[in-house]
């Protein structure tokens, strides 16, 4: 073969023909072409040696193309270049292959779109596991916060109190639509159809706020429930990044209503007012049910920012931007805006808009009410009530955990009338300045009650309720005197007397009723008997004598007489002869309570008066007189409402304490009192009125309790010690106070009552009392030599004996230090109150509207002791109590 057809050699290297040709040689050729490779030309020139096999070209580019032996002399190396020119990719091409200078950092839209997405899907696991794991949390105790609300009876708001935040809780139901319409088209389009999140809403609020205008639309009403009453108001990433996950949960699992219902409920509406329902009480004073669609858009509006919004002004919070006038033009846009959106989302009709063309100018702020002047008293009265009678098992600590609704018996305008009838005797009378040993420490009480009902209309438990705590239309201590005589009369005509040649207990065919005609033995210092003629004497065989006021004595005198006079005498031998036990059945029936404050009733002083029942107990008793017998318990609470929801409410139960011509002729015996006896200056101008005067042993307390056929009213007067929290306070002598020389119940109670009575009447129907029917027949027989009629000031040789014809303590009501003291502070382990049971304790207000709480044994003291000490003088301390005006030898009424 000619040597031009001759093959070009092969290069020696690499290759499956290589490695074939290498091993056809001899052993000493493969060694010395190896040796010959190695030292081949291309060394000279950095190029690399070829590779045996293709597996060491793999492997080479792995370690990054192998071993450099210098450039090209253009930057060429063996590196990247080599692995690119080898075709090969990489996963992540950064820094680009390929590419020179700066481009080489730029990535690729491949990278980008596949970081992105990448991104976009680890955000998409992250959130999945987030909602998967976010629990929904409890609301927050403050955003649930609420306090009771009392009511006048006239539905108007008397006091929020008892609660951290001025918040009534209300439902769905009771939100009236116009509000939540006004809501959806101001805060929230899409409210009803969103998963709680609104995407455009959000993208909405980044753009106004990017031209610096109005961001609302950002967050919807689902988001500002859960940041209000789930979250903290801490502008964290973090919470940001909870709100959202949170909502979207409550979003799915919260039903919309239940998300509107909380949402207006916790919102702040400016005056101290959260929840719609205070809202609307604070600037209407209505129920949030009673809104209209004009009122609802203003407290819309009011959601933006109340310091900015509310018509008063802020100027406390930006003395420049919060004025009335920039207030009220703020609100009224907004409040036109609110309505206009409402008619273009179809949540207002065009025809409703045009009814709403002047701003709803809501209410002036009113000062906080305090629980000063009497609201403190009408609070805790209340407050006491609803505890003794609530049917659901309330207790104390749930009451004070709020959001009740208190409806009251109370009349706010008889309320002021009769703290005015008191305050103009304080002012125009009583001086400590003048008289400090006399006209210090002086306390009236008061009470008035709808006949027909039982509700208390009115109390005075003190001058305020914030300085002195114990409230004076409760049980005090005070003995009512001569007051407690017409449920002697009552029991004479109802039970009779008693056979004297009968034993003790007698049927009532064996006993005689009386009438008010039946005569008695008037004399003052009376020896008392039993219904047998038998002297009445205690377990030291002392007898009792029986002193009248101003030691006055009347003779053989019928009871309308003695009524009038209020000679004491004839109804303590009446309640002897029928049974001072059968007198303590009347007192009950008629709505007295059988508790610590009723007397002992052993003692012949019990039939004038040496029992303590409260202001509100005697005039609801006495009204009973007025409603021919029909009694009805008196209460100071209707109805109470939690969320709406009537957790309890007053029922009717009138109960027949005596037939209606015993009541009938009560009533004629009181009203000659008023219009012929010691009552007079209670008279009325053109109505018929019925009352008593009473006047305790000591001058250390004096009543009147009168009533006309639709009112009754006691009003009481007493002195106590100075410190009101000692533990035995003790009552003084009124001799002398006022400027008067004794303190009669014909004085300043019969002048309260009367000044009361006149403005509280006015404007009522003019009616007059039941003409009474004959009853019972004229019993007595006259003193067979009456005691003559001791000069006004009798010498000592006419007293009666100087040892003490009192009874024996073991026969009386306990004194003082047997009971709890003045004031029974000893006897408060229950916190003064008893649950509403009937047997002893203290009277919680379980049948007087929520009276007697607070002291236990008020009126522990002077509880039908003796009567019959020779402390006459001083007014037997003991507890004679019997009316003895003068403090006379053993007592006397006036």
């Amino acid at each position: 073969m000619s040597e031009h057809r001759r093959k070009t050699p092969q290069p020696q290297g690499g290759g499956r023909a290589a490695a074939r040709r290498a091993a056809q040689q001899p052993a000493g050729r493969r060694e010395s072409s190896r040796r010959a490779t190695s030292a081949s030309p291309s060394d000279a020139y950095g190029e690399e040696e070829p590779y045996s096999s293709r597996a060491e070209a793999r492997r080479a580019a792995q370690r990054g193309g192998g071993r450099r032996r210098g450039g090209d002399g253009e930057g060429h190396g063996r590196g990247r270049a080599a692995d690119s020119r080898s075709g090969r990719k990489r996963l992540i091409d950064y820094p680009r292959a390929g590419k020179n200078g700066a481009r080489r950092w730029v990535p690729s839209w491949k990278l980008v779109s596949g970081l992105c997405l990448g991104f976009l899907g680890l955000l998409m696991g992250v959130a999945g596991l987030s909602y998967a794991l976010v629990a929904t949390p409890e609301v927050k105790a403050d955003a649930e916060a609420q306090n009771n609300v009392y009511y006048w009876a006239d539905g108007s708001q008397m006091v929020a109190h008892g609660g951290s935040v001025n918040r009534q809780w209300i439902n769905y139901a009771q939100i009236p639509e116009e509000m939540r319409n006004a809501v959806i088209s101001a805060e929230n389009k899409t409210f009803e159809t969103d998963r709680g999140i609104d995407p455009m809403g959000i993208a909405r609020a980044f753009y106004n706020m990017a031209k610096g205008g109005d961001t609302q639309g950002g967050s919807t009403i689902t988001q500002q429930y859960v940041k209000n009453s789930m979250l903290t108001q801490d502008q964290t990433i973090s919470r940001k990044f909870k709100e959202l996950f949170i909502t979207l949960k409550v979003g799915k699992t919260v039903s919309k209503e239940k998300v509107m219902e909380g949402y207006l409920n916790v919102s702040y509406y400016g005056r101290g007012a959260s929840g719609l329902q205070a809202a609307a009480r604070t600037y209407y004073g209505i129920d949030a049910s009673e809104l209209n669609a004009s009122q609802c858009a203003f407290l819309t509006s009011l959601l933006k920012g109340a310091s900015y919004y509310d018509p008063a002004g802020a100027e406390e919070i930006d003395p420049v931007g919060a004025t009335p006038e920039k207030n009220t033009a703020r609100a009224t846009f907004r409040w036109k805006t609110i309505l206009d959106e409402m008619v273009k989302d179809d949540r207002l009709s065009a025809a409703e808009r045009a009814k709403y063309q002047e701003f709803p100018m809501p209410n002036p702020p009113r000062k906080d009410a305090k629980l000063g002047g009497q609201t403190g008293y009408l609070v805790d009265l209340a407050t006491d009530y609803f505890l003794a009678h609530t049917k659901d098992g309330t207790t104390e600590r749930q009451l004070a955990q709020g959001g009740y609704e208190i409806h009251t018996t109370f009349e706010k305008e008889k309320v002021q009338q009769l703290e005015a009838a008191i305050t103009k005797v304080y002012k125009s009378t009583i001086d400590e300045e003048k008289r400090p040993d006399l006209d210090s420490h002086v306390e009236f009480g008061g009470a008035s009650v709808d006949t027909e009902t039982g509700a208390i209309v009115a109390t005075y438990g003190g001058q305020d309720a914030t300085k002195h705590y114990t409230n004076n239309a409760d049980a005090t201590g005070a003995q009512v005197g001569s007051t407690f005589k017409p449920f002697v009369l009552a029991a004479g005509m109802q039970y009779g007397v008693r056979d004297p040649k009968l034993g003790p207990d007698q049927s009532e065919s064996e006993r005689t009723p009386i009438s008010p005609k039946s005569v008695f033995d008037g004399d003052n210092k009376l020896k008392i008997e039993e219904y047998n003629g038998q002297v009445w004497t205690d377990e030291d065989n002392n007898p009792w004598f029986q002193t009248n006021d101003g030691d006055k004595s009347y003779g053989d005198i019928d009871l309308r007489e003695a009524m009038r006079e209020s000679a004491n005498s004839p109804f303590v031998q009446l309640g002897m002869d029928v049974g001072t036990d059968k007198v303590k059945e009347v007192a009950i029936a008629s709505g007295l309570r059988d508790d610590i404050y009723m007397a002992d009733a052993k003692v012949p002083s019990y039939s004038i008066g040496t029992s303590s029942p409260s202001a509100i107990r005697m005039a609801g008793s006495y009204a009973t007189f007025a409603t021919s017998g029909k009694q009805h318990d008196p209460f100071s609470v209707t109805e109470v409402k939690k969320k709406g929801i009537v957790v309890y409410q007053h029922k009717k139960t009138p109960k027949t304490a005596m037939p209606s011509a015993i009541a009938d002729n009560v009533t004629d015996v009181l009203k000659n009192v008023v219009e012929n006896g010691t009552g007079k200056p209670a008279r009325l101008d053109g109505r018929d009125a019925a009352g008593k005067t009473g006047t305790t042993d000591g001058n250390k307390s004096a009543w009147f309790v009168g009533y006309t056929p639709q009112l009754s009213t006691a009003v009481s007067m007493f002195r106590l010690d100075d410190d009101e929290k000692k533990k035995n306070r003790k009552f003084l002598e009124m001799y002398g106070t006022g400027g008067e020389k004794q303190i009669h119940g014909a004085s300043f109670p019969a002048q309260i009552w009367h000044d009361y009575m006149t403005d509280a009447m006015e404007g009522e129907k003019v009616m007059t009392f039941p003409t009474p029917e004959p009853i019972g027949e004229i019993v007595g027989t006259p003193s067979p030599t009456p005691s003559p009629s001791p000069s006004p000031s009798p010498s000592k040789s006419t007293e009666a004996p100087t040892t003490p014809s009192s009874p024996s303590p073991s026969s009386a009501s306990p004194s003082p230090s047997d009971t709890c003291g003045a004031f029974g502070w000893e006897c408060q382990d229950n916190g003064g109150t008893n649950t509403g049971t009937d047997s002893g304790g203290t009277d919680a207000g379980t049948t007087d509207g929520g009276t007697d709480t607070g002291t236990t044994t008020d009126g522990g003291t002077d509880t039908g002791t003796t009567d019959g000490t020779t402390d006459g003088s001083t007014g037997n301390t003991n507890g004679n109590g019997n009316g003895n005006s003068n403090g006379g030898l053993f007592g006397g009424s006036g």
